[in-house]
């Protein structure tokens, strides 16, 4: 395989919603070079995307394949992305490394709510997009429909570059308005011929050709000076425009074709080579601290790591792209997180499982290598004398939660390295022993997403988990003041235990008075403080502990005892074990014995003081509020709004766009589970929903009484 210069190389990203046959269009493009020399089929399991058992199983992308193909002397790196929005990660590390989206769409379903998804990543990404209009050969295609959803949905200007002559069934030929030549396709075999455009389609070709020079026209002043002078441009004069239009994404150029029959791959990847940006007309890198990375081939080698792999018998794959420099087999590159070196020893340019090794290769590139050592996803490696750390991707907040446990016992080592490789692999899952709330909490997209992982855990590394509905990490606090004592003594032959403490609390607020005297239950408290001390909780919130202690009642060096007593009660409050916050405590009196007082006696001591007090200060639970968004088809938002309003939400605004309707709430995280696996069922898959922590907020009075009732049977205090 030759060597390819960065002026010979185009990186692009399939996109587009769930069936509307990306995989189909990267094996023919592949074919159109040569890569293969037959196409497969998701049928047949034998396609360079979709290569693994599981999406042979599920017949649908669940991971990006990386592919290329060969064509008019140029290198096409192609990344076919799943459709499913509960995958998106691997969209994210796409679009990170492609200079250029290829968006399909099902000319059976026009711009779907998966369109709409992937067009809103793809425009908070920046990314120029093409549009592809696929499977025109089905038996309720309709190209009339599908571009006005386009037209209506779609944020960037479509224009129309080709349009088909008989779409349905029988669909082998479509009239390309920039070339304006027709182009009709032999049985499935690619062939095309190319032929004059007849007289009766000749208006319409016109009409669309003027449309076309005018959109190409209005990106450049010199084309429009033209476009005046003469009343028309030349080809190479249309693609300059619109070669301008695109990388500003002022617009949108629109093909035809039908991927299971190749009809159109040829002419969309001309227009790619022609007309879309490469590495050195797309926009630079960007490190960490905002310079630009050029693609330089004379540069110190510098790549991105956007995707990581294991495969049984290769062990780790890295999959980067090229950023700068020129990178040779045995180069010795410098992790710039670990800070570690790493040996390049091998290289291969990637045809999904098929990887051909390679010597070298050039900036803007992609390809793989394998066996470093501490590599993974996000990282940069580059020239040991000029270091660089290029922006990480920044993947988007999961969606869904569950809690996560073997069904065999014994097994939670093995468990936990399955699902390290599991976040290696798939930066998007999210795995953390929680502490506080006693379980390994997982979080991903979404529950088909979790499924999955689910199903690899069970035939890649044999182990069967189950997902249950996690707990809540509530939090506790309190309303109003509240005193309490309590004596602890305990006497067992020798030396016994004795503590004795006396404090009030109240809730605490940013900016309160220090505090000097207190009403309780009728009498008037004065306190003269001695000490101070705050703590910043690491689960959020502020605790105040103050001495206040007079004529040496308790010792001083029994204080941090008392502090620690009701640090444990704090990290397990009284109300359901949650951590407790924003509490301020006074210590004021107390009582302590010469030979049986010790610094467990006032932790004990100190702690149930705390306990009392806390459940006579007007305790309340309070719970984690996300703010949620819905992306919803117009006819589905009552279903949807209903629902979330079951859901105890506070609903916060409704906006419409482009044909969707965007509902935003705030909606308690204990009502949430699953949520995903409804919304699909409500919309029939047509909706998706992001969410993110907001606040933590009072619980109801009912919720609050069942979330006590059930705790008050498993508080263990001594």
């Amino acid at each position: 395989m030759k060597t390819y210069q960065t002026n010979e190389i185009k990186n692009i990203v399939l996109i587009g919603a769930p069936g509307s046959g990306k995989t189909t269009l990267a094996e023919a493009m592949a074919f159109e070079g040569k890569v293969i020399d037959r196409r497969g089929s998701i049928e047949t399991n034998n396609t360079l995307s979709d290569n693994t058992e599981l999406e042979h199983l599920y017949k649908r992308s669940i991971y990006p394949t990386i592919l290329f193909t060969e064509f008019m002397g140029r290198k096409l790196n192609i990344i076919d992305t799943p459709g499913s929005d509960d995958f998106c990660g691997g969209l994210f590390s796409a679009f990170k490394v492609a200079d250029v989206g290829v968006m399909v769409f099902n000319a059976q379903n026009g711009f779907e709510v998966g369109s709409e998804i992937q067009a809103r990543y793809a425009r908070a990404q920046e990314k120029p997009i093409i549009a592809l209009v696929n499977q025109l050969d089905a038996e309720k295609a309709s190209w009339e429909a599908t571009m006005e959803s386009i037209k209506s949905s779609s944020h960037v200007k479509p224009v129309i570059v080709q349009y088909p002559v008989n779409p349905g069934p029988g669909f082998d030929t479509f009239i390309d308005v920039l070339m304006m030549k027709m182009y009709k396709f032999k049985d499935d075999t690619g062939i095309r011929e190319e032929m004059e455009i007849p007289e009766s389609e000749m208006e319409r070709a016109k009409e669309l050709n003027n449309t076309l020079v005018e959109a190409a026209a209005e990106n450049d002043e010199g084309l429009m000076e033209l476009y005046f002078d003469k009343g028309s441009l030349t080809q190479d004069e249309m693609r300059s425009g619109l070669k301008i239009g695109l990388a500003k994404r002022d617009l949108m150029p629109v093909f035809c074709a039908s991927g299971k029959k190749d009809i159109g791959t040829k002419r969309l990847m001309e227009f790619i080579i022609n007309v879309a940006p490469g590495p050195l007309k797309a926009p630079n890198f960007r490190t960490v601290e905002g310079e630009d990375i050029a693609a330089d081939t004379e540069g110190p080698v510098a790549l991105f790591v956007f995707k990581s792999a294991i495969e049984p018998h290769l062990g780790e794959i890295s999959y980067f792209r090229l950023i700068r420099g020129k990178l040779t087999e045995g180069m010795e590159l410098l992790n710039t997180r670990t800070g570690n070196r790493e040996k390049i020893s091998q290289l291969f340019a990637v045809a999904g499982k098929n990887r051909i090794k390679v010597s070298e290769m050039m900036a803007g590139d992609i390809g793989c290598t394998v066996k470093l050592k501490g590599t993974k996803t996000n990282d940069t490696l580059c020239a040991p004398s000029a270091p660089v750390t290029i922006a990480p991707i920044v993947f988007p907040e999961p969606r869904y939660r569950a809690a996560i446990r073997s069904t065999k016992t014994g097994e939670d080592e093995k468990l936990g390295d399955a699902l390290n490789k599991a976040r290696y692999e798939d930066p998007t899952i999210l795995v953390d022993y929680s502490k506080e709330l006693k379980q390994t909490i997982i979080q991903g997209q979404g529950e088909h997403h979790l499924n999955i992982l689910k199903t690899t855990l069970a035939n890649q590394y044999k182990i069967d988990v189950e997902f249950f509905a996690p707990k809540i990490p509530y939090r506790e606090t309190i309303t109003k003041v509240a005193a309490a004592d309590y004596r602890h003594k305990k006497q067992s032959g020798g030396a016994g235990q004795f503590g004795e403490v006396h404090l009030v609390i109240e809730p605490y607020y940013e900016g309160m008075p220090e505090p000097s005297k207190y009403k309780i239950d009728g009498r008037e408290l004065m306190v003269n403080i001695k000490n101070k001390e705050e703590y910043q909780l690491e689960w959020g919130g502020m605790l105040q502990f103050y001495s206040a202690i007079v004529g040496g009642a308790i010792d001083a060096r029994f204080l941090p005892a008392i502090l620690k007593g009701i640090m444990e009660k704090m990290d397990e409050g009284p109300l359901t074990g949650s951590y407790a916050r924003d509490i301020r405590v006074v210590v004021y009196d107390g009582k302590m014995h010469p030979v049986d007082s010790n610094e467990i006696s006032f932790k004990l001591a100190g702690r149930n003081a705390f306990k009392e007090a806390f459940k006579k200060a007007g305790p309340k639970i309070m719970e984690p509020i996300y703010s949620v968004e819905v992306l919803v088809p117009s006819d589905k938002m009552g279903d949807v709004m209903s629902d979330l309003q079951n859901r105890r939400a506070m609903i916060e605004g409704m906006t419409s766009d482009k044909g969707f309707d965007r509902l935003t709430a705030r909606v308690p995280l204990a009502e949430m589970y699953r949520y995903s696996t409804t919304l699909s069922s409500l919309t029939n898959g047509r909706a998706t929903y992001t969410m993110k922590f907001a606040s933590y907020e009072q619980v109801p009075s009912d919720v609050q009484e069942k979330l006590l009732k059930a705790y008050a049977d498993t508080d263990k205090d001594e």
